[in-house]
């Protein structure tokens, strides 16, 4: 009798361990991350930037490519980057938002330089209206059933 308590003893026993094992490794999973997107340039790099003596090609050396241009002309070229930290299952948090724009004149050389930050941005309120389709509107079960008997037994062929 003795050596039945024994097993039941590391049964009791081994269940916390098991169940803090797992509960340390579930909260391991949960670190902190930041992740860094799109293109931030650095601010020594803009510094270097002068409005009538830069190219374009001088621009695009030090900053890179633009992360967008102008929608009608490429007079405008963005640089968008942001900071973000995320903990968990947690909505992520932005740490950091950098726009920086450079303008060029008709001539292609820098015009001006302006940088916008996250104190800068607005809230917008999103229009949530739904777009009303032509047609007749079917249940689930006339989806599923619809096409029984709409479709001939020959090849190619339709009733």
């Amino acid at each position: 009798m003795a050596s039945t308590s024994r097993p039941i003893r590391a049964q009791r026993t081994g269940i916390p361990v098991l169940m803090a094992t797992a509960l340390a490794l579930g909260l391991g999973a949960c670190e902190q991350t930041v992740q860094v997107r799109g293109n931030m340039p650095l601010e020594e790099d803009l510094a270097r930037i002068s409005p009538g003596v830069h190219s374009r090609n001088d621009v695009a050396a030090l900053l890179g490519s633009p992360s967008t241009v102008s929608t009608f002309q490429d007079s405008k070229w963005y640089y968008i980057g942001q900071k973000t930290t995320e903990f968990a299952f947690f909505a992520p948090e932005v740490l950091e938002r950098k726009v920086v724009m450079v303008s060029f004149d008709d001539s292609g050389t820098v015009a001006e330089t302006a940088t916008l930050s996250l104190a800068d941005g607005r809230d917008i309120d999103p229009v949530d209206r739904i777009t009303p389709t032509e047609g007749r509107q079917v249940n689930f079960f006339q989806q599923i059933f619809g096409n029984i008997g709409r479709f001939g037994g020959e090849e190619g062929t339709s009733q």
